[in-house]
């Protein structure tokens, strides 16, 4: 496993951010595990965090399978921090991005409107997430950018959980289905498949990946990514 995903899944255990039980997702689902990246919710981590998206994107560019952006977007409200702090590790790295985000409500006064941070317009945009769960929120963020003058270069989230959306119409994920749909690179700091071969070297986790197993066996893609 490489190194930014084994860093990513340590600094989500530490943090609490990646959890084992049973947990009711909002499918209606019962997950044996469950990641929020709320918890991510110090400057330490939020800068570890960021610097494992960081190099997610480094080796996905140097793979070939993401192609260039120059503006950062964070989609409210959970890609607001994250997309700040990896402009701040780009920045540390020696480049300066820009960063925009959304507001769930539309401004009456003041400025206005539901977009603060630099204009999208004539961008390459990257979109900066936590997850993909049903795509809802990512395809109101495309809309939102390709609305304001923006090319979407791809999007970027720190789990993917490989996981399908409605198995009676699609075997695939959702980061799958956004990325076929709308022709866009997904890069996933760490995916379900990591998770799996994490837990296999750890002895503690050795009781978590079989329930995880059986959880991938009954709702995942099947296809990776």
């Amino acid at each position: 496993m490489s190194d930014h995903r084994s860093r990513f899944l340590q600094l989500a255990l530490r943090a609490d951010a990646l959890r084992f039980g049973e947990f009711t997702l909002k499918s209606g689902r019962t997950s044996p595990y469950f990641f929020n990246a709320g918890l991510f919710n110090s400057g330490a981590t939020l800068s570890a965090l960021a610097a494992c998206y960081a190099d997610a994107l480094d080796a996905a560019g140097a793979a070939g399978a993401i192609g260039t952006f120059d503006l950062l977007f964070g989609p409210a409200y959970k890609g607001i921090p994250l997309a700040t702090a990896l402009a701040c590790e780009y920045a540390r790295r020696g480049r300066d991005l820009p960063v925009a985000f959304n507001r769930k409500e539309a401004k009456a006064h003041g400025e206005g409107g539901t977009l603060i941070g630099a204009p999208l317009a004539g961008r390459r945009v990257l979109v900066v997430d936590d997850v993909i769960t049903a795509g809802t929120a990512i395809r109101e963020a495309l809309a939102i950018i390709t609305g304001a003058g923006g090319t979407v270069a791809g999007i970027v989230i720190a789990l993917d959980r490989q996981e399908v959306v409605d198995p009676a119409t699609s075997r695939r994920s959702a980061s799958q289905t956004v990325a076929a749909e709308h022709g866009l690179p997904v890069v996933a700091v760490a995916t379900l498949d990591d998770l799996l071969g994490y837990a296999g070297g750890d002895p503690r986790l050795a009781s978590e990946r079989e329930r995880l197993l059986a959880y991938r066996a009954a709702y995942g893609s099947g296809a990776g990514g």
